[in-house]
């Protein structure tokens, strides 16, 4: 995404824990042609991280037009412990810090009519195995920002939200967590980063990656037996 962004031309800000990575990133940015491309180092299971970050954003740029939630803690692909405690963890990472980051930067939104851009999952539309906690905070990321954006809309307020849900991509991380543990068809990440950037600068309310996934979330309660069955197929146990 933040290659795309800076080859649009646009001045951006980018965090993770590993600071390396992110001088090289924002490095191949510069060469893309963005007006601005930086970065600051965050752990966002640090609570005070996440409002940290978006200041050092709004500081280093003098606003902001996007906020793009996309980051994700490390979590086992396999049955359910019963570590109460990593999901706890989790919920931190994935969700509360998306809240964290999109209450400090919604005043500096409403000055911009900027947007919010949520990257969800289709495990947050449709339960599965081996992602019990993953799964849990892309649950709550939908329906919190699918509340804030009835409640922005009840405001008249000039900021909006998009929340892309996406199916699985072929992203490194994610191809070394579920091989040879589903048949599930991976999607390029390069397209899906796109796509994410083409939904929130078209201020879409909710998006799917790849298409097909819109349509499978509408009739995934019109035959909910047959629907399991076919979700446990695509899994080795």
């Amino acid at each position: 995404m933040a290659y795309h962004l800076a080859g649009f031309g646009a001045q951006v800000v980018i965090t993770a824990r590993r600071e390396k990575v992110l001088q090289q990133v924002a490095e191949k940015c510069q060469v893309l042609g963005p007006q601005k491309a930086l970065y600051i180092a965050a752990d966002m299971a640090n609570p005070s991280d996440p409002e940290r970050v978006v200041k050092f954003a709004v500081d280093k740029l003098g606003g902001l037009d996007y906020l793009v939630l996309n980051h994700i803690g490390p979590s086992p692909f396999t049955m359910w412990d019963g570590d109460v405690e990593h999901t706890r963890w989790l919920m931190q990472v994935n969700f509360l810090s998306y809240l964290q980051m999109a209450k400090t930067a919604l005043p500096t939104l409403k000055q911009s009519k900027g947007s919010i851009v949520v990257v969800s999952s289709l495990l947050g539309k449709m339960s599965s195995p081996f992602v019990a906690p993953y799964t849990s905070t892309k649950f709550a990321l939908n329906g919190f920002f699918g509340t804030l954006q009835h409640e922005l809309a009840m405001q008249r307020s000039n900021v909006s939200i998009t929340i892309c849900i996406l199916g699985l991509i072929d992203t490194d991380s994610a191809m070394e967590k579920v091989r040879g543990m589903t048949n599930i068809q991976a999607w390029p990440a390069s397209e899906a980063a796109l796509h994410i950037i083409t939904s929130g600068a078209t201020q879409q309310t909710e998006s799917y990656y790849p298409w097909f996934w819109y349509y499978v979330c509408l009739i995934r309660d019109w035959f909910p037996y047959f629907r399991d069955m076919s979700l446990r197929n695509l899994y080795k146990y």
